[in-house]
């Protein structure tokens, strides 16, 4: 059981959640910073204006890196650091630019490899005023498309782009559930505007063409001469069927992953969505134009997978509701014979299933024809950390298990089933602001101890990844 000697394993976070300093250096806002200032929108009801405060301290995470072992590092960039408006007349700012510059100069100096994910849900807010941000076919892939050439130029020692970040949690998320910014859902008690049963279709659609995008720019533009690569990171459980006797189940549970994978994955590797999502939403699910296919099809160079936990799944009624994004069924810890997915964590999605990766790892290579992959997030909470004190609060046992199992689950997917696996970036390099579940929430290998100025300390879990990871790899 190992991983190739060039295995490059490390850690991940996002510019909103670690960054803050929101107003510094020409910063625009976000639609992020629009939406927690909504009253009942963050559980604890804080933002990312201050976070882990790494704006002001990369040297110090850097540090923090290297001192794990990390040979990688995977973080976003804030578009509205870069184009405060966003848009492709808007001015650039330098002091946002020159931040990332030196950041990625430092992180290769230090011998780690920059992962650079070009948004990571932080729409610049003006795009969303100005147009209706991700809602708009037109606009906002040249938008992006811009902002993605700016960047291009400004770093070409990044070898690793990623253009999106769960672009399912920006539709579904920010536009169904209105859970995520900006909020927009038909349920007229949590907001005034939104449709659940075709605005997140319509955003999954323009994220794709702002994706396809960005990658000819990258190919045509740049790779030629930075010899990088560039993909896009897309997120999913794994799926068993709640009664593997039933036909209905095994057909739901696979149903399942395209509703929440195949969404993307498939018109990237084939050119046109699943026909399980055609035949349950009709003409609510946009349609490729000819151009559309060929600026989408074929433009990933690996897969982003962002993985987490599994779910069993039970067949729906056949009659779904409008704003329905499953495909008509629904999700248990419990299967119908009484197997757990796992233990409880903090979150409420989550229960650990290393098995599940490695079926995961399996189904997307079978699919899409055995592309190189790499783990862009892969992680857990645990229940109660955050009423925990020093130093209990740094002994997470139940992460460090979590990260051992499902590395050794990836390292078999690999060895033993030929999934073609390069890279892992754990989710989180330390603990930070967990989006709608504010600082309550905790994913961190290390402690950061807001009420106390930011300070960071690692946590067992952190001092055991670069172990977990020598017993993997194999030595040159």
């Amino acid at each position: 059981m190992s991983l190739p000697s060039d295995f490059q394993w490390g850690f991940a976070t996002a510019a909103y959640q670690v960054e803050g300093a929101t107003q510094q250096d020409g910063r625009g806002p976000t639609i992020w910073d629009t939406f927690c200032a909504l009253p009942g929108k963050i559980a604890d009801g804080t933002d990312g204006s201050v976070a882990c405060d790494s704006y002001n301290r990369t040297a110090e995470d850097i540090a923090l890196l290297k001192r794990l072992g990390a040979t990688c590092y995977r973080f976003s960039l804030s578009w509205a650091r870069i184009v405060p408006l966003g848009g492709r007349n808007d001015p650039i700012n330098q002091a946002g630019i020159d931040h990332y510059v030196k950041f990625v100069d430092d992180l290769l100096e230090a011998g780690i490899e920059p992962f650079i994910t070009l948004l990571h849900w932080d729409v610049p807010d003006e795009l969303d005023k100005r147009y209706g941000g991700l809602l708009n076919r037109k606009e906002f892939p040249l938008d992006f498309e811009n902002y993605a050439r700016v960047v291009f130029k400004a770093i070409p020692k990044c070898k690793n782009w990623i253009t999106f970040n769960e672009p399912w949690c920006s539709s579904i998320l920010g536009y169904s559930t209105g859970f995520f910014a900006p909020g927009r859902t038909s349920n007229r008690e949590k907001s005034p505007v939104g449709d659940s049963s075709r605005e997140p279709w319509i955003v999954g659609h323009n994220l794709l063409l702002a994706h396809g995008r960005a990658v000819k720019v990258y190919r045509e533009e740049f790779k030629p001469t930075d010899k990088g690569q560039i993909g896009i990171t897309l997120n999913g459980d794994y799926t068993y069927p709640w009664d593997p006797e039933d036909p209905r189940d095994v057909e739901a549970a696979n149903r399942k992953i395209e509703f929440a994978i195949s969404w993307f994955a498939d018109p990237i590797y084939f050119g046109k969505y699943p026909d399980s999502m055609r035949k349950q939403l009709g003409d609510r699910l946009p349609e490729f134009t000819i151009e559309e296919v060929d600026l989408v099809k074929g433009s990933n160079d690996f897969y982003g997978m962002n993985h987490y936990t599994a779910d069993y799944v039970k067949h729906g009624d056949g009659n779904p509701a409008p704003e329905d994004f499953l495909g008509d069924l629904s999700t248990h810890p419990y299967s119908k014979n009484g197997d757990c997915i796992g233990p409880e964590t903090q979150s409420f999605w989550l229960r650990p299933n290393p098995q599940g990766f490695r079926g995961l790892l399996n189904w997307l290579s079978k699919r899409y024809g055995y592309p190189p992959i790499y783990v862009t997030e892969n992680g857990t909470s645990i229940k109660g950390e955050n009423d925990l004190k020093e130093p209990e609060i740094l002994n997470d046992v139940f992460r460090y298990e979590y990260f051992r199992d499902y590395v050794n689950a990836m390292a078999k997917a690999v060895s033993e089933d030929g999934c073609n696996v390069r890279g892992y970036m754990a989710w989180s390099l330390m603990d930070n602001f967990e989006w709608a579940e504010g600082y309550e929430t905790r994913f961190g290998v290390t402690y950061v101890n807001y009420a106390d100025g930011q300070q960071r300390k690692e946590k067992y879990s952190a001092k055991k990844m670069k172990e977990i990871f020598d017993a993997v790899i194999k030595k040159d």
